[in-house]
């Protein structure tokens, strides 16, 4: 097979060894998500071998799509900030089970796959404001932090104040600082580190920080220090290698969407949210990697950019039947373009990492929350970068903005943060009279007055 004219290497001024070198890298730099999504899925109730799994393949899957139908060097996996919406807002939040909000995931996929197909998707990315978009991220970053912090329980519940700080004093005195009260000072420990890995920007920092903390823990647990008690929620984290190297089966959580609410106000509104967010984080994630690579053109456009949005779409839809939440492109893409990616074959050696991983599922399940945190706070500041790009002079737009982000980590809710923004920005501009001179679209106020109906009769 002659790799060259398959992924015109020479035509994008790149090697087999570079896009090699850049496919391990952005591996590297997004594997945390297969030890972070079984971990978050399993709070709505799901299988964590099960997630594993349908991680695994769905990222393999749709990656190679990626490289198939557009040669760029864009890797997918089911998006962080997506997989907290579907646990802790649609399953935890509003009651619904995992095999409904699988069921919607499904349709996003089915309608993202149409507007990939037609010119429906720049209709909709034109008409919501940039700065709400960069809002969105900037929300879901604060989001994707505070549940890092709840997970690592450096923030616990507290009857005065709803939250507070973890108190070492009380698991001390109250027994439980082998337990709960290592795995917290672990968790900051951690936090340091991957912090540090990331000033120094060593490759693959988020993942050398969750190994990191992880083998602090291992080293803990066989000096004695974290004494584990799966009667209380506290397991061995030595991987179990009992049963040999086996992939986790899938049944689980295969094929199990619930399409009973199909037909209700809050299953469009949650149909939507992953849309939105799915849509909006693709076309941000291809057109900023793009831009880093010079993959654009001389109007800005990405070519073949039909051909990316379609591989995330099918991998979307491939996700949800194998049971995981939204499939998109990752934002750590840009790590294996910096090392020198440009083509699709950086993609699919990312893509084969991950179908061998399916072999390693002992190692990915064995990590705990407590070491998966810190990668979910680090994760939640770089989504909190996209805050410099909000117009704060222009008051229309930055309060909307605000009303996004401080919806979504208060209200513990994604589709809250998007619904306010949305209203207020309609209501805002519509009463000071901005709305002519900011030409906001028919499809902004028809949102605005869903949404609103959806607080009236929810």
């Amino acid at each position: 097979m002659n790799l060259d004219k398959l992924f015109h290497l020479k035509e994008n001024h790149t090697d087999v060894k570079t896009e090699v070198m850049a496919g391990i890298t952005t591996f590297m730099t997004m594997a945390y998500i297969l030890a972070v999504n079984p971990n978050i899925l399993e709070a709505s109730g799901m299988d964590r071998g099960a997630v594993f799994t349908a991680t695994a393949l769905s990222s393999f899957i749709a990656t190679c799509l990626m490289a198939a139908l557009s040669n760029y060097p864009f890797v997918l996996a089911p998006g962080m900030g997506l997989n907290a919406y579907f646990a802790y807002t649609v399953v935890l939040g509003m009651g619904y089970s995992w095999q409904q909000a699988l069921a919607a995931v499904f349709v996003e996929g089915i309608i993202f796959i149409l507007l990939s197909l037609t010119n429906v998707r720049e209709a909709i990315f034109n008409a919501i404001p940039m700065n709400l978009k960069h809002a969105v991220s900037v929300g879901i970053g604060l989001f994707i932090a505070f549940i890092g912090l709840q997970n690592a329980k450096i923030v616990v519940n507290n009857d005065s104040t709803l939250v507070s700080v973890f108190s070492f004093k009380s698991s001390v005195s109250g027994g439980t600082f082998n337990t709960e009260g290592i795995t917290v000072l672990l968790a900051l420990i951690g936090l340091l580190i991957t912090a540090i890995l990331l000033v120094k920007s060593v490759k693959g920092n988020i993942l050398w920080g969750i190994l990191i903390t992880w083998g602090l823990g291992i080293i803990c647990q066989l000096t004695g220090l974290y004494k584990p008690d799966p009667a209380a929620g506290w397991f061995s984290l030595l991987p179990d290698f009992s049963n040999g190297i086996s992939i986790p089966s899938m049944a689980p959580t295969f094929m199990k969407m619930d399409f009973s609410i199909v037909f209700t106000l809050d299953f469009v509104v949650i149909m939507f949210a992953f849309l939105f967010v799915d849509m909006f984080d693709t076309l941000g994630t291809l057109i900023g990697v793009a831009s880093k690579a010079d993959m654009l053109d001389k109007e800005g456009k990405l070519p073949n950019i039909k051909g990316a949005l379609l591989s995330d779409a099918v991998g979307t839809t491939v996700g949800a039947m194998c049971g995981t939440s939204t499939v998109t492109t990752f934002v750590e893409s840009a790590s294996g373009v910096a090392e020198g990616g440009r083509t699709g074959l950086t993609s699919l050696v990312a893509a084969i990492l991950f179908g061998l991983s399916l072999l390693l599922s002992p190692i990915f399940l064995a990590i705990p929350s407590f070491a998966t945190a810190p990668a979910l706070i680090i994760v939640g500041f770089l989504m909190l970068t996209s805050v410099t790009k909000i117009d704060f002079n222009d008051l229309t737009e930055a309060i909307p903005a605000f009303i996004a982000i401080i919806a979504m980590p208060f209200l513990y809710s994604i589709s809250e943060g998007i619904s306010m923004g949305v209203i207020s920005y309609v209501i805002i501009n519509v009463v000071t009279g901005k709305a002519k001179e900011k030409r906001i679209s028919v499809l902004m106020y028809v949102l605005a007055v869903l949404f609103i109906l959806k607080y009236i009769f929810i």
